[in-house]
């Protein structure tokens, strides 16, 4: 049986015609965007080009993206170059309990400075309640931090509205935007976020690029310091062939956004479907509407979701248990545990996210395979 990959929340492949972009630049056009010769101005009109697909993907000017190594090292420098910035040590840090680890392990790094960091809980579909981040946002708060997608259940977070209270106070606002950009339409000026996170290998662009979003008009954090590259936003010379890959793959994530999530909801309302239907006990973790379109993770009671993501891939089918990130930990998801879910039910999920090129016959083999691989697991 042909492989079968569901799980590009953790990585996507690298589109064809994506790849056919960068080639050039990892072969003939090899000079340094910061020479001012021939080579080096070839270069540095193909980080224009880039930067401004990946402006119009989320609705930014170009001159508002600082292109970084992926989602992680722009999530650190919006929350530690930020802070930093503003200077007031023994501040506060709001972020929720379902943040990325790359959020998280920022906000932790400035607590062991002496910074203090406010998780904010989740309800049982993994969303805030604004109630609770106007609360939090008293006289020490210098930053919030949102995600827009969550990684494990692609649960939507009401970005807009939490933005609106952040602003209100006067406070800078970060979203995590890396599960949602390419996935879901995005406008930065509609949402009224200060800062936004992208990462290019989760829209079938190259491993090694990414961006943050820094909106005209506020201090740009920096965490790389060096030389003048990206506006002395970000030290080091550029990635060029991952950034125009990165480029291309914005450009056609744009131009599929639509077809692409249609298709993507198609599938995954079926995979809901069958799975309910066929592979019972079983807990939805994710939920529709407020979900990615692309992401389901079930939890299937009675059954170590690691045992039962290897013994898939022995099958052939790539899912995972939740984020990428933290596939080596045996603790039960921290995210399914934020969401009320039981021990049990944490250790059990499967999350499945599906790309532009998954199909039907796929879902069907992949409810089949379940299907045999709980019944017998759950008989041992």
């Amino acid at each position: 049986m042909p492989k079968i990959y569901f799980d590009n929340n953790a990585t996507t492949r690298l589109d064809a015609s994506v790849f056919e972009e960068m080639l050039p630049f990892l072969r003939d056009n090899y000079g340094n965007p910061s020479s001012l010769h021939s080579f080096g101005r070839e270069a540095r009109r193909a980080l224009d080009n880039a930067r401004a697909h990946v402006a119009n993907l989320i609705g930014a000017e170009p001159g508002e993206i600082v292109f970084t190594s992926g989602g992680t090292e722009a999530d650190n420098q919006a929350i530690i170059g930020t802070v930093d910035i503003i200077g007031k040590p023994g501040g506060r840090i709001i972020t929720s309990a379902v943040e990325h680890q790359a959020v998280l392990n920022s906000c932790q790094h400035l607590q062991n400075k002496g910074y203090r960091t406010t998780l904010l809980p989740v309800d049982r579909e993994g969303r805030i309640k604004l109630a609770d981040l106007d609360k939090a946002l008293d006289n020490d708060a210098v930053l919030v931090s949102i995600m827009y997608a969550n990684n494990e259940t692609g649960s939507i977070q009401p970005v807009e509205e939490a933005a609106s209270i952040a602003k209100s106070r006067g406070i800078l606002f970060h979203c995590d935007g890396v599960q949602a950009a390419g996935r879901l339409p995005i406008d930065v000026r509609k949402l009224g976020v200060d800062l936004f996170s992208l990462s290019s290998h989760k829209i079938n662009g190259p491993k090694g690029s990414g961006a943050l979003f820094v909106r005209r008009g506020i201090l740009a954090p920096v965490l790389i310091h060096g030389g003048h590259h990206e506006q002395r936003r970000r030290a080091g010379t550029e990635n060029v062939a991952s950034i125009v890959g990165f480029g291309e793959a914005c450009r056609l994530a744009k131009q599929r956004l639509d077809e692409t999530a249609r298709n993507c909801a198609t599938l995954r309302d079926r995979l809901e479907k069958r799975i309910i239907e066929e592979v019972q006990p079983a807990v939805l973790n994710s939920c529709r509407g407020i979900c990615l379109p692309n992401t389901l993770n079930v939890s299937f009671p009675g059954v170590d979701g690691q045992f039962l993501a290897i013994n898939l891939d022995l099958m052939g089918i790539a899912v995972s248990t939740g984020s990428a990130c933290h596939a080596e930990s045996r603790e039960p998801s921290y995210v399914l545990k934020a969401m009320g879910r039981s021990d049990d039910e944490a250790s059990s999920c499967i999350r499945f996210s599906l790309g532009r090129e998954n199909t039907i016959e796929e879902v069907d083999a992949v409810v089949l395979a379940l299907k045999e691989l709980v019944r017998s697991l759950r008989a041992t």
